[in-house]
């Protein structure tokens, strides 16, 4: 269990989220925040979230879907406990269970509505936490393919994966939905206009024939680069990261 000394209390979505997080190892920031707007999730419908950590997708979802019947996987028992203690300090109720993806604890076994999910990723070039105990630390060695495939066993039939991961990881993403999952559409997310996305959103509906979409990048900042100590988002990345806003119609 991390003590209070560990852990910051940061705000989402312009304060209308508190989390209390560790200082040192896995944070969420932006990429928890657009993976929550991407869902299309309704009243009523029940949410998985793959490897929650501290909970932060799962209570950005629940900030803008109301009535939602949220559970949540972590493997490490000091972030599974944090998204406890975050849910609560939020008021939503979240199940968090313990436990592996690839050994599906019983108390998750049943169908969900969606699956939610942000694996473990460093960028290109990039080098992986220091922190020996992050929250993902044993779970940084499996294949998405991994996660794709828990998703589906979890999912009901009809039912929608949204998964946030690097931009590099898509030829294994694309290869591992077959045979359960299809109608798979594809959200590159660039910092900046003209710049290659580093990470891209996959939505895909289990049981789904549709074809495949590749959809225009939402673009995160506004202008070449930073201008001075400030966030400089656009409308659009404005609207969901400070407002609490979905990206929803990018998938219509």
């Amino acid at each position: 269990m991390f003590l209070d000394d560990q852990l910051t209390d940061d705000k989402f979505l312009c304060g209308k989220l508190r989390l209390f997080q560790p200082a040192t190892g896995y944070r969420a920031a932006t990429d928890a925040v657009l993976l929550a707007a991407a869902c299309p999730a309704v009243s009523g419908q029940s949410v998985l979230d793959l490897g929650c950590g501290a909970g932060a997708a799962t209570l950005c979802l629940a900030a803008r879907v109301p009535a939602l019947h949220h559970a949540g996987l972590e493997l490490q028992p000091a972030y599974a406990e944090l998204a406890r203690r975050n849910a609560a300090r939020n008021g939503v109720a979240v199940e968090v269970v313990e436990g592996d993806l690839t050994e599906m604890p019983k108390a998750l076994r049943r169908d969900f509505d969606h699956v939610i999910a942000n694996p473990p990723w460093y960028p290109p070039g990039g080098t992986r936490s220091p922190q020996p105990d992050r929250a993902t630390a044993l779970q940084v060695s499996l294949p998405l393919s991994t996660w794709v495939e828990a998703a589906a066993r979890r999912l009901a039939p009809g039912g929608c994966l949204t998964l946030i991961a690097g931009a590099d990881s898509l030829p294994d993403l694309l290869s591992a939905l077959a045979p359960k999952m299809g109608t798979a559409a594809v959200l590159p997310l660039a910092a900046r206009e003209g710049r290659a996305p580093l990470r891209v959103i996959l939505r895909a509906r289990k049981g789904g024939r549709g074809a495949f979409r590749l959809l225009a990048p939402f673009v995160i900042h506004q202008g070449p680069a930073h201008s001075g100590d400030r966030e400089s988002y656009t409308p659009q990345a404005n609207a969901v990261l400070r407002d609490g806003g979905d990206i929803l119609p990018l998938f219509a």
